[in-house]
């Protein structure tokens, strides 16, 4: 007997969480979102103004003038959010509404969301 159910991959189950957090929550000019990709080696933010369908600031673990205190993938993205909050600053952004994008908020997403805080950013 043939099933009709497909095999989830881990990448599809992430990408429905996400989509069903989205429902909630989406960014606007005063309030922008903070969206995080996180991949098995790197992470990525981007701070997205969804009315006009616009990225404001975007960065990555492997971008020019993020600073790194400790090893490890973890201390790279507290880099990142810090990265990321500065250069929020410079465009005028002060608060965002954090898009966790269907990961757990836990390790490097949550060391993002700590750098941005300590970088100035209120989430």
């Amino acid at each position: 007997m043939r099933t009709n159910h497909k095999a989830r991959t881990r990448e599809s189950r992430r990408y429905r969480r996400h989509l069903r957090v989205r429902r909630k929550l989406a960014g606007s000019a005063e309030r922008p979102r903070l969206v995080v990709f996180r991949s098995s080696k790197h992470i990525y933010g981007q701070i997205v103004d969804d009315t006009r369908g616009v990225t404001l600031v975007g960065a990555a673990d492997m971008s020019d003038g993020l600073q790194v205190e400790g090893k490890g993938k973890t201390a790279r993205s507290f880099g990142l959010g810090k990265l990321l909050a500065a250069k929020a600053k410079e465009k005028g952004i002060t608060k965002v509404v954090f898009d966790r994008g269907g990961y757990q908020y836990h390790g490097r997403v949550k060391a993002l969301a700590d750098g941005a805080r300590k970088g100035g950013l209120e989430l």
